[in-house]
Formats: structure tokens, C-alpha cells, sequence
């Protein structure tokens, strides 16, 4: 069997990072809006570096205005996945693009994201479960209202609360007030670090903010004793080797370190983080690793089966996800 067409556990997807280019310029046709210069010239988006690639995440989700532009991206990201073998994704949305953080909108753009993926579910089997999201460039003060609308709808389908954005603004500690608001309402708790703030920030995850997952967390190798803490604290890494790849963390797939944390007894999982702003597809990332390790289908149902176990979906959800990882 084709490793690309195994079934697949996705745990770090962007919800608007994962728009398809057509899609947001069909947005943008229908808006008047122009937003041309976020595109290259093959239609795919357009970026220099990792600060770029957030201006022009941001300006290419600025048509994303209302619940249903919202269920309509989520219907587009999932076809989209289950196109390549996702039976279960959790994805990242933060109240800051859907409401701007205001309680009563996010409810709105919740209700039309949730009836999006139902209807997903039943007609493709691919279940999606929400991670609210603070954005660290926006500080901490705003984080505090993402946290309090993961707080006020956190249940079987907002399941967990987590931070992207800017490594290289402010610290994980400071952040630690909404963590605290999110793990009191029951949402379990991951962040971003170890991408471009090193293995220091992967620590400060772990003890400042008390996770479980970590997103990306690969500079966590350069730190053999966090690798360590890593595999006794049980922390599960969201890796995402094509964005590290096309963001210059490493060079290449084989200089890339998910081999070398896996072989070291770190828990590591696969995922695509924005993908068609690194042109990657979760087909792709198993072709990818296939060829630059070897990984085989064994070592795949490995992975995702380590995804399922470190989901934040509820015992009743993960049961059907394991039962599909066994489809073949």
C-alpha cells in the first residue's frame, strides 16, 4: 500500500492558514477586495520569511468577515483533507478572526463552523474538533478574551486552548492567566514553541503554561536534557516538517529532526500547519518522510496512532478514530 493513502491523524492545522488560495480569491472577487499582491504568479501565496509569511496570512484571511465566510472555509479545509486521507483533524481558530474576541460573535462563527464540519463529517467521515487559539503578537490582554470564549463554550467539541503567532513576542509566562481560565473550564493545552525560539522556549511551554502538546517543539533536539523532560513528562510534539522546511528552520526533509526525536522515545505526531502556503498536503509530508527516512506503513499507523492517544477529543471520539486508523 501507498503510505500516502493511509489514513491519517492531523493535530496542528491552521483553520484560516489552511484556505486554499482559489478559495480566498473567490472570497476576495465577491468582497471587491483586492488582495493581489499576497499571490505569486503560479496563484499560490507569496512570502519572503516567517514574519512576512504572518502579514500575508493576515492579510489574506482579512476577507474572512463573517460565520458564513467561516463555514465555507470550513467546508472547503475539510474536502480538502479527506482528499488526503484525514480522518480526524484539530484545528486552530482563534476568536481574535472570528468576532474579534467578542463572546457573542464567537458563538455566532462557532455555530456555522461546527454545522460546517457536521455536514463534513457525514458526508466525507472526517471529524474536526476545535483548539481555540490566542495570537501571541496580540499580547496578553487580548489573549484573555480568546481564552475567555474557549472558557464559555469548551464541551466535547471546543476541546483544547493553545497559542500561535510571533515566537519572538513577549514570553510564555505571560500568558499564563489564560492558560489557567482555559484549564479551569476542562480544555486541555498545547502552545507553539520550539520553532524559532529554541529549546528554551519549549521549556518555558512545559512549566509556564502547563501543556501537554507542544506545537512544532523540533528545537527541542538541540537540548538533550529536554528531550529528556520531553519523554518523562510524556509531552507530545505536533511536528509539521514541510512549514519547518519551507520557513528555514532546516535546510531540508533530512536535516529535519523528527527521526531523531522518534528514535530518541519522544512522542511525535504529523501534521501540515498552513498547507498551501508551504505548497505541502498531508500526502505529501508522508511521501515526503518516506523518502528522506524510510518511514514505512507501520511506522505511520505508529504516528498516528500516537496522534489519536494525544487528541483532545473525548474517550467516546477517539475510539471511532483508532477504529478508522485500522481501515486500509
Amino acid at each position: 500500500m501507498n503510505v500516502a493513502d493511509l489514513p491519517k491523524v492531523e493535530l496542528h492545522l491552521h483553520h484560516e492558514g489552511a484556505a486554499p488560495p482559489a478559495f480566498v480569491r473567490q472570497l476576495a472577487q465577491e468582497k471587491s477586495v483586492d488582495i493581489s499582491k499576497v499571490f505569486n504568479a503560479q496563484g499560490g501565496y507569496a512570502f519572503n520569511d516567517f514574519v512576512h509569511f504572518l502579514s500575508v496570512y493576515e492579510q489574506a484571511t482579512s476577507v474572512l468577515k463573517t460565520p458564513e465566510d467561516y463555514g465555507r472555509l470550513t467546508t472547503a479545509v475539510l474536502e480538502e483533507s479527506a482528499a488526503n486521507g484525514v480522518v480526524y483533524t484539530e484545528s486552530f481558530i482563534s476568536p481574535d478572526f472570528c468576532g474579534g474576541g467578542d463572546l457573542g460573535a464567537w458563538k455566532e462563527y462557532l455555530h456555522a463552523i461546527q454545522d460546517a464540519a457536521d455536514k463534513a463529517e457525514a458526508a466525507h467521515g472526517i471529524i474536526l474538533r476545535a483548539v481555540v487559539t490566542c495570537v501571541r503578537h496580540f499580547g496578553p490582554e487580548k489573549a484573555k478574551a480568546s481564552a475567555l470564549c474557549a472558557a464559555e463554550t469548551a464541551g466535547d467539541w471546543v476541546v483544547g486552548f493553545g497559542m500561535g503567532g510571533d515566537e519572538g513576542q513577549g514570553r510564555q509566562g505571560d500568558f499564563a492567566y489564560s492558560y489557567d481560565m482555559a484549564r479551569e473550564a476542562g480544555l486541555r493545552l498545547t502552545s507553539h514553541a520550539g520553532e524559532f525560539g529554541g529549546p528554551d522556549s519549549v521549556r518555558d511551554a512545559i512549566r509556564d503554561l502547563g501543556v501537554e502538546r507542544i506545537g512544532h517543539g523540533v528545537r527541542a533536539i538541540e537540548d538533550p536534557e529536554l528531550v529528556q523532560e520531553l519523554i518523562d513528562r510524556d509531552i507530545t510534539l505536533e511536528v509539521c516538517p514541510g512549514s519547518n522546511v519551507v520557513l528555514g528552520v532546516f535546510p531540508d526533509f533530512a536535516a529535519h529532526p523528527i527521526e531523531r526525536l522518534r528514535s530518541a522515545g519522544v512522542k511525535v505526531t504529523v501534521s501540515t500547519d498552513d498547507p498551501p502556503f508551504f505548497a505541502t498536503t498531508m500526502r505529501r509530508e508522508y511521501q515526503m518522510l518516506n523518502q528522506a527516512f524510510g518511514y514505512d506503513a507501520d511506522i505511520f499507523h505508529t504516528l498516528n496512532t500516537t496522534a489519536a492517544h494525544a487528541a483532545f477529543c473525548n474517550d467516546e471520539t477517539r475510539a471511532r478514530v483508532l477504529k478508522a486508523l485500522e481501515t486500509t
